[in-house]
């Protein structure tokens, strides 16, 4: 039973995330399963490093996939990846819980914060290049104090690699705003972490490597 099980599973690896959703719809428990293992990683990751907290990155990502249950049809491949889409899908709760709890950091009046960063070089490098002196726990910590528009560019952007066009599908906005925010986080970090840089002379961990908290 088992080894058939294995059998059919195997055969539907090779189906795009796209081709699983349809078979999940129809009805097919295995897709779905295989559509869990394949996304729930990266669904629960961007959870945790929006909001800092285990509890509501392991509620996200179920919410997540019990609304794909639900809610699947909703999705359009001709408008992002199904990747994307569940990404869409955990912003919304986690900004809900963040809300309910009060964790988001003010907006504040940033009313022009959206235009291009002036001050920022536009040869400025990822945030791992930012913060070579720095500790995982440092940039974790730089990136959860960020305003929430920016920190969710960061996560997607930086931390989860997502696309500039798949990033400005899953907020809702225009890829220029994706890359004006992601301008403005990169000078916000840089301006959080330049203490700490100036006071530890050496250390290894990169942002990149903050995916770790993850």
């Amino acid at each position: 039973m088992t080894d058939g099980l294995n059998w059919r599973m195997n055969l539907k690896s090779d189906l795009s995330d796209s081709e699983l959703l349809r078979s999940m719809l129809a009805g097919d428990e295995e897709a779905l399963t295989l559509l869990y293992r394949r996304r729930q990683s990266g669904v629960y990751r961007f959870a945790l490093q929006m909001s800092g907290s285990k509890t509501i990155a392991e509620d996200v990502t179920q919410e997540v996939f019990l609304f794909l249950m639900r809610e699947g049809h909703v999705f359009d491949p001709a408008r992002g990846s199904v990747s994307a889409f569940l990404l869409g899908v955990a912003r919304n709760h986690v900004l809900r819980r963040l809300r309910v709890e009060q964790l988001l950091a003010p907006l504040g009046d940033d009313s022009d914060e959206d235009a291009p960063f002036l001050h920022a070089s536009s040869d400025l490098c990822p945030l791992d290049d930012l913060t070579r002196a720095e500790t995982i726990d440092s940039v974790r910590k730089a990136v959860l104090s960020l305003p929430s528009k920016y920190r969710e560019v960061v996560v997607l952007c930086e931390l989860q690699d997502v696309s500039y066009g798949e990033t400005a599908e899953i907020l809702g906005c225009a890829i220029g705003t994706v890359r004006s925010r992601l301008h403005r986080a990169r000078a916000l970090l840089l301006e959080k972490l330049r203490p700490a840089t100036a006071v530890e002379e050496t250390g290894s961990a990169t942002v990149k490597s903050a995916r770790c908290f993850a």
